[in-house]
């Protein structure tokens, strides 16, 4: 009797270095969408030491990266894959958490700015709208900014599922626009004189001598400031993993402090953070500040082409958040219904989950600082067990082929990282109402996902793969050996 061989789809390597550095530039839109929250609570000077506090830390941590994604090169997931390499010798459950965690903390991306989006564009062009209320679910009250998010949620996920190319040239279109405004905030301030430094404040004080302050807001900003990794996750699909994996990740963080350090600093050096809390920290005040700049008119340009770079941030999410959903199923580590292709070789069905997950949210979460609060929790675990994961695997696989390796002075760095993002997540996520920007119950539902993750783990290995659950599992020293315990196979349509 005959069988058919079917074969199995795969990533295509078709990205070179730059795309992950474009892939990248949805960070500065990161920035964008939290600065007005930290100089808030901040002030000026005090947002940006913290700002490039956090992005200095995701420079190193991408050093280090560059190193684990090189070992393996085939697999998707990004720093997720490294955590789960690293500790599953010692407790496999390690994998999922750390995957669901990273995977939240990218995903919640598409709510927060779709809303964000929303309300610039309402503020700007549709300002009699503002308090129109369609209808309520509970006390989240849904108008024209909903619907707006809720559109480009649907608008982005269609580009992902076609394919990584056009989803990359859309990258290549918002990221090109984004320096516009990169360039308008960055260097007009200086060049026009609209820079005074009497508009910058140090806000940073309190308990243990403002740490306290420090450590929460640190914790708040590694889910932009850390971003950069993003790169890693597309190391499958890069033409030459070696060179081209190491290049976007270092070349994206490189650039990404720059932004982080001067960026604040022009846009609070022209309007002050007074003006910022007053004209809204959810992102109004860029609207202002364009006007002060450039004028109202060539200001509205601006505006928009800053509009379509926070477009950018939320295609990169979605590719990304994919990729990291993909990955954990092609591992064993959750439902295999996830470890699917289409015929556009893109995560189309993780990508679904994404979409529906973020419609949920802006339907029924009324704040985007509780989301990133509550999804902070499982990204910033994410890097701890990743970094972690970097020291383990050079104890545990001495011999493994490393294409890339970065010097022994690393190690200490890497130990030092690690720690200071435990410091970051107890002293955070245990102070929510610090600073309002969430509440005991966001945190419930923070440690809820990665709990789930757990259930599904079990889930996939018990019921699907009709194997017994293995706490501690057996390591492979070099990419020759066999792998125990296998997962089973993943359904391929």
């Amino acid at each position: 009797m005959a069988e058919a061989a079917i074969e199995e789809r795969q990533l295509l390597k078709s990205l070179r270095w730059y795309d992950g550095f474009v892939i990248a530039l949805c960070n500065p839109g990161f920035l964008i969408g939290s600065l007005g929250y930290s100089v808030g609570a901040l002030g000026g000077w005090g947002a940006m030491c913290l700002w490039g506090i956090s992005a200095t830390i995701g420079l190193l941590s991408n050093w280090v990266y560059s190193e684990t994604a090189a070992m393996f090169p085939e697999q998707s997931g990004g720093i997720s894959l490294y955590a789960h390499e690293g500790w599953r010798r010692y407790f496999s459950l390690i994998g999922p958490i750390a995957t669901f965690g990273y995977w939240i903390g990218w995903s919640v991306v598409l709510s927060i700015f779709g809303k964000l989006i929303g309300d610039l564009v309402v503020s700007k062009w549709f300002p009699g709208s503002a308090g129109d209320v369609y209808f309520s679910i509970g006390s989240n009250h849904l108008g024209l900014p909903h619907m707006i998010a809720i559109g480009l949620i649907v608008a982005v996920w269609v580009f992902n599922v076609l394919g990584v190319k056009p989803s990359l040239w859309l990258g290549y279109v918002t990221g090109a626009l984004l320096m516009v405004p990169l360039v308008v905030f960055m260097l007009v301030p200086f060049l026009s004189g609209d820079y005074h430094s009497s508009n910058m404040t140090w806000n940073i004080g309190g308990q243990w001598g403002g740490l306290r302050i420090a450590f929460v807001w640190l914790f708040l900003m590694c889910w932009s400031a850390y971003g950069i990794e993003v790169c890693a996750s597309f190391a499958p699909e890069y033409h030459d993993t070696k060179r081209d994996t190491a290049l976007a990740l270092r070349s994206a963080a490189s650039f990404s402090l720059l932004v982080y350090v001067i960026l604040p600093l022009g846009v609070t050096g022209t309007v002050g953070a007074d003006f910022i809390n007053k004209q809204g920290a959810e992102g109004q005040f860029f609207t202002g500040a364009l006007d002060k700049l450039v004028g109202s008119g060539f200001g509205g340009v601006v505006l928009v082409f800053l509009l379509l770079s926070l477009v950018l941030s939320m295609n990169s999410s979605t590719a990304d958040g994919g990729r990291a959903l993909y990955g954990i199923a092609r591992a064993g580590m959750t439902v295999k219904e996830l470890g699917v292709l289409n015929r556009f070789h893109v995560p189309a069905r993780a990508m679904t989950v994404d979409l529906l997950v973020n419609v949920a949210l802006v339907l029924f979460v009324s704040s985007n600082l509780a989301i990133l609060y509550m999804s902070n929790i499982g990204y910033v675990l994410a890097h701890v067990f990743a970094m972690t994961g970097f020291l383990l695997l050079r104890k545990d696989r001495p011999a493994w082929p490393r294409p890339i390796k970065v010097s022994s002075v690393w190690i200490p760095i890497a130990v030092v990282i690690a720690a200071s993002n435990l410091v970051f997540l107890v002293v955070g996520a245990g102070s929510p109402k610090l600073n309002g920007y969430g509440t005991w119950t966001d945190f419930g539902i923070g440690v809820g996902i990665l709990v789930g993750s757990v259930l599904l783990y079990i889930f996939r290995r018990v019921v699907q793969d009709k194997q017994p659950v293995h706490l501690r599992e057996e390591t492979p020293k070099l990419p020759s050996e066999p792998v125990a315990p296998a997962a089973a196979g993943v359904p391929v349509t």
